[in-house]
């Protein structure tokens, strides 16, 4: 019987997995993933990523044995040498995995490549993470993309996305099969207990993952092109760190959605599918350009004077500690939930790179460091977005007034209630700026402004200002 070994990535599922699939066609199975952070430098899992992707081994594994399996958990410094002997070991005659997108492992992934072909072994390499290839969707004059509206025209008009596959219906063993390191051994859960609102707040694996997109479907999708901006409310699906992850697939997805609206495009369908879009539209950039997880996809912004120290002001940020309420809900929820919701990230980052005019380089260190779906693509199409200095970029005078933000966004003041306790007793009208509410309105809410709550690290206008004096004067540089 022919052997197969599928080697597991951001794919950790077994529905719609299209190198299992077609590695359980062909015979026995070896399920196979290696923990080698080393490959992948700064761009290694950070300790939010490495909490879930510990639970989501953990179910990827659970089911694997349902069906008679297990997965074959390795630590490495390098994937190489563990896959030549887990292949000499079951004497497999093949290796499949799915495409991954990250810069740092296109080498290593040719490498492999070309060392087991040589040999004499088939390698097989499947697309699944993405709805299209970057390869193949370009402008008319054969660019790739940098504007995200035509790009996401055309890959609507010329990408068709498959149906999703199923998980297969038999999984069979070979006749020897490696023994496993515990998982354990990977030490990817942290050693002083910081995730406790991480188990409050999240399911991780394939099941629950498409749970909430049945939840989001019934519930949410709909009103999402009107509610999608509240983050006080729970109207977005939550599944980017799934997807990340790979426990759901991009198509599956993309036809759970179409078929719950029995093919039409609602308002709050388009809307939920473009979120699609743009995720498609950050690998794009990064497939194509990827010096932009260290530099400015803009290069004109490399001489931008951002400050790249970790001043006392961004250690501020990062504890959610600015004396801005909306800003401060938003760090603050990451750091409980590893999970923030997008307009408030876009809040966050304008803060952060336009009024204390800190490089996004920082923020994005600290954001892939703390978020659950952290991602080499959206991350920073994210913050190079918002600093005004990437593809599709907000011009770098759109400054996010957090004030306004959250009397538009948060209405009620729920969000920042939740998010910054200390506050909660302020009326709606002062809660997003409490240093403008009356000293007898602030006694009565339990606030002393610099002492239960920080005043505001700098003023607005006056940053606003001079983000732009800067800019102006940057712009006329020599």
């Amino acid at each position: 019987m022919k052997t197969t070994v599928v080697w597991f990535h951001n794919d950790l599922r077994l529905s719609d997995n299209p190198a299992l699939y077609e590695a359980a066609r062909r015979g026995a199975v070896v399920p196979v993933y290696i923990y080698a952070p080393e490959e992948l430098g700064k761009r290694a899992p950070g300790g939010a990523r490495q909490w879930w992707l510990h639970h989501a081994l953990q179910a990827l594994d659970q089911s694997l044995r349902e069906r008679g399996l297990y997965l074959v958990i390795r630590r490495a410094a390098q994937s190489l040498p563990v896959l030549e002997q887990i292949l000499t070991e079951t004497g497999a005659d093949a290796l499949y995995w799915n495409t991954h997108y990250e810069p740092q492992l296109w080498e290593r992934d040719e490498r492999i490549r070309k060392t087991f072909q040589q040999r004499g072994i088939e390698v097989r390499e499947f697309t699944s993470y993405l709805l299209h290839d970057p390869d193949a969707v370009r402008t008319d004059s054969g660019q790739p993309y940098g504007v995200f509206t035509p790009f996401w025209k055309r890959v609507l008009q010329v990408v068709k996305v498959p149906e999703p596959l199923p998980a297969p219906e038999t999984l069979r063993a070979p006749k020897a099969m490696p023994i496993s390191e515990p998982l354990e051994a990977l030490e990817l859960l942290p050693k002083i207990d910081w995730a406790a609102g991480f188990r409050e707040t999240w399911r991780v694996g394939e099941a629950a993952a498409h749970q909430r997109l049945e939840w989001f479907l019934r519930n949410a999708v709909e009103d999402y092109h009107t509610l999608r901006d509240r983050p006080d409310l729970d109207a977005t699906s939550r599944l980017s760190p799934h997807l990340h992850h790979g426990e759901i697939s991009p198509r599956q997805i993309w036809h759970a959605t179409l078929r719950h609206s029995k093919g039409k495009w609602t308002k709050g369908v388009e809307h939920f599918l473009r979120e699609l879009g743009w995720r498609e539209f950050g690998y794009h950039i990064l497939y194509h350009h990827p010096y932009t997880q260290e530099r400015a996809l803009r290069r004109e912004f490399d001489t931008f004077p951002w400050t790249e120290v970790e001043t006392p002001a961004y250690k501020a940020w990062t504890k959610g500690r600015t004396g801005i309420p909306m800003v401060d809900a938003g760090m603050r929820q990451l750091w409980r939930i590893g999970w923030m919701h997008n307009r408030t990230r876009m809040i966050v980052a304008s803060w952060l790179t336009k009024n204390l005019l800190i490089h996004w380089r920082l923020g994005e260190a600290w954001f892939w460091d703390t978020l659950v779906d952290a991602d080499p693509a959206s991350n920073v199409l994210g913050w190079q977005w918002t600093a005004g200095c990437g593809a599709d970029a907000a011009p770098y005078f759109r400054i996010f007034n957090p004030v306004i933000q959250g009397r538009k966004f948060d209405p009620d003041g729920t969000y920042v209630r939740q998010w910054v306790p200390e506050l909660a007793n302020l009326p709606t009208q002062y809660i997003h700026a409490p240093w403008e509410a009356p000293e007898s309105v602030l006694k009565q809410a339990g606030v002393e402004l610099g002492k239960t709550y920080p005043y505001p690290q700098e003023p607005l206008d006056k940053s606003r200002d001079r983000a732009l004096e800067m800019l102006e004067r940057w712009a006329k540089r020599p």
